[in-house]
């Protein structure tokens, strides 16, 4: 587990929290002495799909840092804004978003019936748009804030066969940027960062990569 920051007293909120990579992140996060409130939707433990908010919370606070499980499901407002209001009740504070939980669909533009379009940019643009627009005025009143969207850098090139699911993708990387500028000089800042499965399996450096990037911004109070 990695150990490279001090983010003793800090909360992220981390989506799709429940397994895979978000689990990763919670940990890593929680290693490092953040508390971490587990946002997804899986509650009860399934045959195919091991892990929940409530086990990923467990293994949180074995590593002595502060858990909320909170059953989200990204596309829901009012879900979004309780999951917010409940950190904010819980810890009083939020100083990382991590938009973590997502939908693939690779799969080119005449077999993409639009109930799918909308699903994939539902949870993809629209709900790491609303996240973070539920976030921002608490980073905003604190003067602190990281936002981190797990999405690809904008190359035209790769569209082919998946124009669908970048869009959606490509959605997560402007929010970002917009962010950064609208933000610039307020102490917040986003980023996206994105890596091929093939390296995520490989090494764990990603999660490294984000664990700096928090600790650099409270370091030097950037944006």
């Amino acid at each position: 587990m990695s150990n490279l920051a001090n983010l003793a007293g800090r909360t992220a909120i981390v989506t799709g929290a429940s397994r895979g990579i978000g689990r990763e992140l919670a940990l890593a996060l929680a290693a490092n002495g953040c508390n971490v409130v587990v946002a997804a939707k899986t509650t009860e433990p399934q045959p195919t799909l091991p892990g929940t908010i409530h086990t990923v919370a467990e293994e949180v606070e074995q590593l002595g840092a502060q858990a909320l499980p909170f059953q989200l499901d990204v596309r829901d407002d009012k879900k979004i804004q309780d999951c917010v209001d409940t950190t904010m009740k819980e810890f009083g504070r939020v100083d990382y978003l991590i938009n973590n939980a997502g939908a693939l669909w690779w799969k080119p533009i005449e077999e993409t019936p639009m109930f799918r379009y909308d699903l994939i940019n539902g949870i993809n643009s629209r709900a790491s748009f609303a996240l973070a627009a539920a976030c921002l005025p608490h980073m905003r009143e604190a003067g602190y804030g990281h936002i981190v969207n797990q999405s690809p850098p904008i190359e035209l090139d790769k569209l082919a066969g998946m124009t669908a699911y970048y869009i959606s993708k490509f959605g997560m990387t402007l929010g970002a940027l917009g962010i950064a500028q609208e933000y610039k000089g307020k102490g917040v800042a986003a980023n996206s960062i994105w890596v091929s499965r093939a390296w995520y399996l490989l090494s764990s450096c990603w999660f490294d990569l984000i664990l700096v990037l928090f600790y650099y911004c409270a370091a030097q109070h950037i944006d």
